[in-house]
Parts: C-alpha cells; structure tokens; sequence
C-alpha cells in the first residue's frame, strides 16, 4: 500500500498478499459488483461505491483486493477498517482525497459517534471535489438501514453505488475452498472440503482460517487431507 501521509505509517493495519480479486470466488449475482470494485481501483467508475453484507461474508477480502489491484496500477490506497476506530483518531482522514483510492472497512462500527459521523462525511464532500481520487465504503447494513445519527451522511453514502453482497451456497463455499486450496499447493478432496462445511461455521473468514491451519499441519506431518487427518488436527 502507497503511503503519501505520514498517519499511515503508524496505522496498525497490514493488507494479507493473499487477498486479492483472483483469489476472491465469487457468488452468484456479485459479478458487477466486482467489476465495478475493479473499475473504481482503475480511477474509471463511479467515484464512490457502498457495499454492504453481513460480518465475514467477503467485504473485507474485497476492500484488500481493491487496494492491491490499485497498487499493482502504481496508482496510491489506503485502507481503514473502522473496528479500529476506539484506538485512532477521525484526523486520520485529513488529506486522504489527495489519494487514489480510499477503502472504508466497516463504516456502521462508527455510528452513534458524533466526531467520527462528522469526519465521514467531511471525507465524502472533499472526495466530490477531487476527481482523482475513488472512494469505497462497506457496512453490514444497507444506508437507509444503518444507525447514523448524522442524515446528511447518510444521503452522502447514497450517492453513488450501492451494492449488496450476495451470500454464497455451500457449492460455491466449496469452490472458493478448493481454489484457495490449490494457490496454496494443497489439494483440498470434495469429501474433505463438505465434511468441513458440515462441521463448522460456514462463513469464509472461518473456513479459509481454519484451511490455512490445516495446510501448515499437512506440511509437518508430512500428510495429505483426508478426513480422518483433519478431524485428528481440529480435535473434531
């Protein structure tokens, strides 16, 4: 990630390598929100998009891609999960229009915050004034759904794009799992990979987590994934 202000190099956020928009599945029905993720990280789309679904459902691998595929065209991002928002300060996002590419992570963990309200929204207008610069936004909830006391910042996140992310069936779930699997080297058996979809939280977030354990273990014990080897690893 591009830093052009120096509160970034105190920010306590790292983007993984390993999120980015090919190694993101998509679900069915999310096709044009990820062009237009990929477009407004290029400069060409609307200038602010809001995506919205709930925790763990892919927002946060979407917001790093964004980033990484900014960074790939040497063009500047920043990215600011606000669940952070309680240890930083809203000055944080002064200046950051001069930038190419501003993804906001989590927005609605700030409602019921006047200063943070106030500070989204000052970023909103200094962001319309700057052609240059694209802005993303994500939340749990849609805008007219979310608990802001400030209506003007909720007219301001209704600007431009608003997208719901679709959730993913168990064979998509499946899918991400494998292709997830097979950047790794690692090769996930659909017997394996439905045995985990049974056993555990179905949210990606948990799944790739618990498979980035699974491919460490393989390695040690010099193992290949089968399903009396992963319930021997998860104690399952």
């Amino acid at each position: 990630m591009k830093s052009n202000s120096p509160l970034q190099l105190s920010l306590p956020v790292h983007l993984p390598d390993d999120e980015t928009f090919n190694s993101y599945y998509p679900a069915a029905g999310n096709d044009e929100l990820i062009q237009s993720l990929q477009a407004c990280a290029e400069g060409v789309a609307e200038q602010s998009v809001f995506l919205w679904g709930p925790v763990k459902s892919g927002r946060t691998h979407l917001m790093h891609a964004a980033c990484a595929h900014a960074n790939d065209l040497g063009r500047s991002s920043f990215y600011l999960p606000l669940g952070i928002h309680a240890s930083i300060s809203p000055e944080l996002l002064e200046g950051l229009e001069q930038l190419d590419l501003i993804c906001i992570d989590d927005v609605d963990a700030i409602a019921g915050h006047p200063l943070w309200e106030e500070a989204i929204f000052d970023l909103y207008n200094r962001v319309a004034e700057n052609s240059n610069c694209s802005l993303i936004v994500s939340a749990s909830v849609a805008p007219s759904d979310s608990e802001f006391a400030l209506p003007d910042l909720i007219s301001r996140m209704q600007w431009g794009i608003n997208y719901q992310l679709q959730p993913m069936a168990d064979d998509e779930k499946l899918a991400a799992l494998q292709r997830r699997a097979a950047m790794r080297g690692l090769q996930l058996p659909e017997d394996v990979g439905r045995f985990l979809l049974n056993r555990l939280a179905r949210d990606l977030r948990t799944l790739f987590d618990v498979l980035d354990r699974l491919d460490k273990d393989s390695l040690v014990h010099k193992r290949k994934l089968t399903i009396p080897f992963v319930k021997e690893m998860l104690r399952l």
